[in-house]
């Protein structure tokens, strides 16, 4: 069941930072592409290739603008989802991700596709309470690791780990499915958002940096591995998309050389960035606006995380991009030497 240059391609989340990649990757190898989108937000990360695709105006919560847009023995990506950590969103999240992806499960095995791809993350495989055999040692996570209830997994986390539930459950009705679930992303995009607020903390030479691990993928790779593992015969399978993990002072560093700015020198104790949250979230309620620091994002940035992302390397003898590489081309994309 291998994929041809002329198997049609429905996207949905394609206007934000992964799906746009994935779509110009499918544009490149002379794919039709179709994405799901709604007028009120424009074409996104796309806009400069807008006359390439085919738009089907619609959203995930909507099954008849689904089932008007998605045909049979076509190729399906899902990357629509909400991120955020703020506990304001988690309605959205919950409907976006899980109602969302439940509906497009649906939708697609009733529609006979030729093969279906869920962009997931690692946060849906969930954190173990489980401390490290030392101390300072990181707790390795692989693709085998099940899902425990903890205080270390966000209301994010959740949403997206209900939301695999569903892919599973079409899975077993008979969806030929596979999955990726990417650690912290890194590429060029929209620098205010999600992952990439990294890269402008650097820039604006903040100066400091949290304590933990940082776990990183580049947004090149996860569209390779994904767009490869969509034209492969695997099926039924999920695979983490890591290139590396480092201290958090470390990619902080490597990125401010690249930009020609001053690193962060300065670490936030795990204690105190647990008391800076509660300050913060007053902070952006008195001034309107979503906070820097939750609750979820600090615990997050102190932790001892490292995901395995070696199985996606032997399946499909696939090699990650060096971090040096990634960050030449953000360093670009600001317009750097």
């Amino acid at each position: 069941m291998t994929s041809s240059l002329h198997n049609p391609v429905f996207i949905t989340g394609a206007t934000g930072f992964i799906g746009s990649h994935i779509a110009r990757r499918y544009l490149a190898d002379g794919h039709s592409v179709t994405a799901l989108f709604r007028p009120e937000n424009g074409y996104g990360l796309l806009t400069d290739v807008a006359d390439q695709l085919t738009w089907h105006e619609g959203d995930v919560l909507d099954i008849p603008s689904l089932e008007a847009a998605i045909r049979p023995d076509s190729d399906v990506i899902h990357a629509a989802a909400i991120v955020s950590f703020v506990p304001k969103d988690r309605d959205r999240m919950e409907a976006i991700n899980v109602e969302g992806t439940a509906n497009m499960v649906n939708v697609c095995l009733k529609a006979g596709i030729r093969k279906f791809g869920y962009v997931s993350s690692v946060a849906a495989i969930g954190r173990s309470t489980v401390k490290g055999g030392k101390a300072g040692e990181a707790i390795l996570i692989n693709e085998d690791n099940k899902w425990e209830e903890s205080p270390n997994n966000s209301v994010y986390a959740k949403t997206k780990y209900w939301a695999e539930l569903e892919v599973w459950r079409a899975v077993a009705e008979g969806l030929n499915a596979v999955m990726v679930n990417p650690t912290i992303v890194l590429g060029v995009g929209d620098w205010s958002r999600s992952s990439l607020q990294l890269i402008k903390y650097v820039q604006d030479e903040r100066p400091f940096y949290p304590a933990g691990l940082v776990n990183y993928v580049d947004v090149l790779d996860v569209t390779d591995a994904l767009v490869r593992l969509m034209q492969s015969e695997v099926k039924s399978q999920r695979f983490i998309l890591n290139g590396g993990t480092i201290p958090y002072r470390s990619l902080l560093e490597h990125i401010a050389a690249v930009l020609g700015k001053r690193p962060p020198t300065m670490q936030i104790p795990p204690v105190l960035t647990q008391l800076l949250w509660p300050l913060e979230a007053v902070r952006a309620w008195v001034m309107g606006k979503s906070p820097l620091i939750t609750r979820e994002t600090a615990r997050s940035a102190s932790s001892m995380y490292q995901y395995d992302g070696h199985k996606v390397e032997k399946v499909l003898d696939f090699q990650y991009q060096a971090l040096s590489e990634t960050l030449k081309r953000v360093a670009t994309a600001f317009g750097q030497p």
